[in-house]
C-alpha cells in the first residue's frame, strides 16, 4: 500500500533496515520535518543524493531510500537538532514534490522485506567479523538485537561500516536477495585480507 505525502530527507549517506543515524539538523524546512514526524508519530524518508548537496537547493533524491523513526532528539545548542534515527522498511519514490521552503515530499511504494535466511557457512567470516566489531567497541554501535546468524541483518550491519562507495552501498541496499548481497560482501573481505576465500 502506497504511502503519501511523506518527507524526504536526502542525504550524503545510504540508511539500511535496522540500521542507527544520527543527524544534526539546523536547516528551518528540517526543523519542521522533524517537529511534524514527533507529532504525528511518523517516520521520514532518508535517501542517498544524485544530484546536488545536503546543504540549499533540494537535492535529487536516489529512488530507492528507507524511512527512519527518530527515538531521540535534543537541541544542546540553540538552534541545531540532535536526532538519534532508526532505520525502517525500505521503499521507492513513486511520485515527489518540492514544497515552498524546499522540503521534498514524495509518495512511496514500500518493498517488502526480505525472506528470512540463515548466513550459510560460506559467509561465516562476514558475521565473525561484525562479532568483532561489536566486542571492540564496548558500547552500541548496531541497534539491539543483534542477528548474527541472519543473513539480511548481517549484510546490512556490514554494508553500512566497511569502506565502500556510497554508489555501491546504495546498489547494496537495493538488492532484494540477502544472499548475493552477503557474496559480494564476501568478496570485499577477502580482496581486503579480512576473510579467506572459502574453500
Amino acid at each position: 500500500m502506497a504511502l503519501s505525502n511523506v518527507s524526504i530527507f536526502p542525504l550524503n549517506t545510504v540508511l539500511f533496515p535496522g540500521g542507527l543515524l544520527p543527524l544534526r539538523v539546523f536547516e528551518a524546512r528540517y526543523m519542521d520535518m522533524t517537529r511534524d514526524c514527533l507529532k504525528r508519530d511518523e517516520p521520514f524518508g532518508v535517501c542517498l543524493i544524485r544530484e546536488g548537496a545536503e546543504v540549499g537547493a533540494p537535492a535529487v533524491p536516489q529512488e530507492i531510500g528507507c524511512l527512519a523513526k527518530i527515538l531521540e532528539l535534543d537541541m544542546q545548542q540553540q538552534g541545531i537538532l540532535n536526532l538519534k534515527t532508526l532505520g525502517g522498511q525500505r521503499f521507492r519514490i513513486l511520485d515527489r514534490r518540492n514544497g515552498a521552503q524546499g522540503l521534498i515530499s514524495a509518495d512511496l511504494e514500500p518493498i517488502p522485506p526480505e525472506a528470512s535466511a540463515t548466513v550459510p557457512e560460506e559467509f561465516a567470516a562476514c558475521a565473525r567479523l561484525l562479532e568483532m566489531v561489536v566486542a571492540d567497541k564496548g558500547k552500541p554501535v548496531f541497534a539491539e538485537p543483534h542477528a548474527f546468524t541472519d543473513a539480511t541483518w548481517v549484510g546490512y550491519r556490514l554494508a553500512e561500516i566497511l569502506p565502500v562507495p556510497l554508489i555501491a552501498k546504495q546498489k547494496l541496499l537495493e538488492m532484494s536477495d540477502a544472499l548475493g548481497r552477503l557474496s559480494i560482501l564476501q568478496r570485499f573481505l577477502e580482496s581486503r585480507g579480512l576473510a579467506e576465500k572459502a574453500p
